[in-house]
């Protein structure tokens, strides 16, 4: 299924969603809360091999720098009132020492990444970036069309880094860096 918009779904709670999530024909299902509409989460597989190679990178910088957890595509935080589940997730040890065993964590990731992918629809993105943002969260928005990360940084202008240039953790992951042809590397042709 492919996003419409925003505007034209029907608007419910916190409690309608928790409710709708939770009912069995719904558990293998991964569900977000985005301005109070209710979206199932599609990928393909272009999408999701860049989330789980991103992924990978960062879980195995923060395993080796006990720096503290990482979430892959369906490690589900609330997020600024909202319900979010970013293909890759990171929160810090000084910030939740013990890792949560919710659907959907209590607190907001220090790092989001998010791919891009057919169930987005820029309207619901424009909204999971202020509510990341609000939340305190650093994003990385990355586009496998475009080939390039967006870094949204709270209290900063966002930064574009294109196929030649360096993705870098800055303070939430100190030290992490990958080049984005690395990233890239393979062929997004569709089948």
């Amino acid at each position: 299924m492919v996003a419409q918009g925003i505007a034209s779904r029907t608007v419910m709670s916190v409690e309608e969603f928790d409710t709708l999530t939770a009912r069995p024909e719904n558990r293998e299902r991964l569900f977000e809360l985005i301005a109070g509409v209710m979206v199932e989460v599609v990928s393909n597989g272009v999408s999701s091999q860049l989330g789980i190679l991103l992924g990978g990178l960062i879980a195995l910088w923060v395993r080796q720098n006990k720096l503290g957890y990482t979430t892959g595509a369906d490690g589900g935080y609330i997020v600024n009132g909202e319900r979010y589940i970013p293909d890759t997730a990171f929160i810090s040890n000084q910030r939740q020492p013990r890792q949560s065993r919710a659907a959907y964590n209590p607190l907001a990731p220090d790092l989001a990444v998010e791919v891009l992918s057919p169930s987005n629809s820029p309207a619901e993105m424009r909204i999971k970036i202020v509510n990341y943002l609000l939340a305190g969260t650093v994003l990385w928005l990355a586009d496998p069309d475009l080939q390039q990360i967006e870094v949204y940084t709270p209290g900063q202008p966002p930064k574009v880094i294109g196929i030649e240039g360096v993705l870098e953790g800055g303070e939430v992951l100190p030290g992490f860096t990958v080049a984005l042809k690395d990233l890239f590397d393979q062929d997004t042709d569709e089948a």
